[in-house]
């Protein structure tokens, strides 16, 4: 019974943290906002996303989740340095975590 309260929690910390992230690599997808929140503050956004995607992917793998949002999310950080590749990536990536989050909620219930 304690394996499936673990299992229960580590699916809903998956889930929880696809809708987080989504939502950012949402609003990193912005045009001009993303673009200007990244530079201004030295990529150091990339970097924090890239860690939070491989923390993501770690849960995902755990909790039996789809982690193809979290890889897309890995190649996102480590390309979106490149101003309109990275705006496509950061779109992609977000319609990926957000779709795999609200799928998963959708069974929950």
């Amino acid at each position: 019974m304690n394996d499936l309260v673990s299992t229960d929690r580590t699916i809903n910390k998956g889930i929880i943290f696809k809708w987080f992230l989504g939502i950012a690599e949402a609003s990193l997808a912005f045009p001009v906002f993303g673009g200007v929140f990244i530079a201004e503050l030295l990529w150091i956004p990339l970097l924090i996303m890239l860690i939070m995607h491989i923390i993501g992917l770690k849960i995902s793998k755990k909790a039996h989740l789809s982690r193809t949002g979290h890889i897309l999310g890995i190649i996102t950080s480590a390309l979106g340095i490149i101003p309109v590749i990275g705006w496509t990536l950061h779109l992609i990536t977000a319609y990926h975590l957000l779709y795999e989050a609200s799928m998963k909620s959708k069974e929950s219930d």
